[in-house]
């Protein structure tokens, strides 16, 4: 498909009243669009975010001990106010402290949104309240989370703009977040999100995999592996999970894995259940479900850039040229932008668009 049909200049973009895409130097390209936010990460407010604790289910494979998982509550800047909520997800070895999702809900607290940051299963902080990690499908976490949060809404449109009101109610995922709300709408259907957004999300986790082990990306996929068995080791339930033997340090009868793939082999996969790693990926692919049937998705906006070094567009791009003119998805590609990065002239391009569909679609809530 032809580059050209993936512009700033989409009716999309002139519809949420954003600017054409201008990579702000001197990070320019898709690696140091990538990277801006590691590299230099920018001086934000002290985060004074309240804390809750999400009560969920023990894993289907049978790691005993259910949990809790840690959210943060960002509370719009104008006290009186109150649009609707956001629950937001963070990526693959990311948390909810990380500066670009502290940026994205910063920015959404200002145009007068609540905003949840949820910290997924075993990435910290709250790595001691739950056994287990995360995966691309980790619907007997996610979906009682959003339940939970919904709740929380309600609470929060009471105490804000009194009875008898209500909010509408969205969701935000970056990276692997995405990925993570996708498969959960996909599975209980429109009722759990007013509308959704998802920034440089995986739709083809095997096609991802291939990405991510290119010779070109070993630094990025070190990085990641580093931060997952990291986040696997400092399990404080180590002793209950089997397979976490199979990447202690010193083992000389299994390797350590050495990518994405085998981690996922070794440790995702057998932990949600799965047969293998190539059955974890079919099953948990959004892309498929998405091409059979997306009614099932609340108003979705799907942002992938052209030249993101992790996540390829492909899929984006399939989904596209067949379900492009389905109400309920609409896409934003970009020819640069990097992976979650979009750093423009004037600041992150992709926060703003994120607000700016959100505010949109509260118009139509009304």
């Amino acid at each position: 498909m032809s580059v050209d049909l993936f512009d700033t200049y989409s009716p999309l973009i002139e519809l949420l009243d954003m600017p054409p895409f201008e990579e702000r130097f001197p990070w320019i390209g898709g690696d140091l669009q990538t990277l801006r936010d590691t590299l230099s990460p920018e001086r934000l407010p002290l985060d004074i975010a309240e804390t809750f604790q999400i009560p969920v289910s023990e894993l289907s494979s049978g790691l005993s001990g259910s949990g809790r998982l840690l959210g943060f509550l960002d509370r719009p800047f104008q006290k009186s106010s109150l649009k609707g909520v956001v629950l937001m997800l963070h990526g693959l070895g990311g948390s909810s402290r990380r500066t670009g999702l502290r940026r994205m809900s910063l920015n959404l607290s200002k145009s007068g949104f609540a905003v949840f940051r949820l910290n997924l299963r075993g990435a910290d902080p709250g790595r001691q309240l739950i056994p287990g990690t995360y995966a691309a499908n980790c619907n007997t976490d996610i979906i009682p989370a959003i339940h939970w949060v919904r709740q929380l809404r309600d609470e929060l449109a009471l105490d804000i703009i009194g009875p008898k009101k209500t909010v509408p109610f969205f969701g935000v995922g970056i990276s692997l977040g995405g990925t993570i709300l996708l498969n959960a709408c996909l599975s209980e259907g429109k009722g759990l999100f007013d509308g959704l957004v998802c920034t440089s999300s995986p739709l083809d986790l095997a096609e991802c995999s291939e990405s991510i082990q290119r010779p070109r990306n070993r630094v990025y996929q070190n990085w990641l592996l580093r931060r997952l068995v990291r986040q696997t080791l400092e399990d404080p339930f180590l002793g209950q999970s089997c397979e976490l033997m199979k990447i202690l340090n010193g083992s000389k009868r299994i390797k350590v894995p050495k990518s994405i793939r085998e981690f996922d082999e070794l440790i995702t996969a057998p932990r949600w259940g799965y047969r293998d790693v190539d059955e974890y990926y079919q099953e948990c692919s959004p892309i498929f479900g998405l091409l059979s049937d997306p009614t099932s998705l609340p108003p979705t906006l799907l942002l992938q850039a052209l030249d993101d070094p992790w996540v390829p567009a492909i899929s984006a791009q399939e989904l596209y040229k067949k379900k492009g003119n389905n109400l309920n998805l609409n896409f934003v590609f970009l020819s640069h932008g990097g992976h979650n990065g979009f750093h423009s002239k004037n600041g992150c391009w992709g926060d703003k668009l994120v607000k700016n569909w959100i505010n949109y679609l509260v118009e139509s809530f009304r």
